[in-house]
């Protein structure tokens, strides 16, 4: 039996004018970030947090009128590298958010800068 997720924010991408008619799902959960796209052939990715590295917020003068911004996260994730999550609604909170979960996560396995140059701290094969 899968165990539910608790899910600390969810949202989906939205389009120019602030609405959310994409098929671009975010959702955050205590140590995930997921990003689901798609609506005939969905695909989800996934990164953990403590595999994120940095985080960016911008905001354009359109995503300003609307509310919204684009968080940009480097991670050490091999299939998903680099990425960004656009038009997010409320972007200050969950940019906070999510920085305060990586850090905690990143403290809760005692991450260093090593496991981003190829060790394999957490023993999964990953590097």
């Amino acid at each position: 039996m899968m165990e539910e997720m608790t899910y600390v924010w969810r949202d989906r991408k939205r389009n120019f004018l602030g609405l959310p008619w994409t098929f671009t799902k975010y959702a955050l959960t205590q140590d995930r970030l997921f990003i689901t796209t798609g609506l005939l052939r969905t695909e989800e990715d996934e990164v953990r947090l403590y595999r994120i590295l940095d985080i960016t917020k911008s905001k354009t003068l359109w995503q300003k009128i609307f509310g919204m911004g684009t968080i940009k996260v480097s991670s050490a994730d091999k299939s998903l590298g680099n990425f960004e999550l656009k038009n997010v609604k409320g972007v200050d909170e969950v940019k906070e958010t999510l920085s305060r979960l990586v850090e905690e996560c990143r403290d809760k396995k005692r991450v260093t800068n090593r496991e981003f140059m190829g060790d394999d701290l957490d023993g999964d094969g990953q590097g």
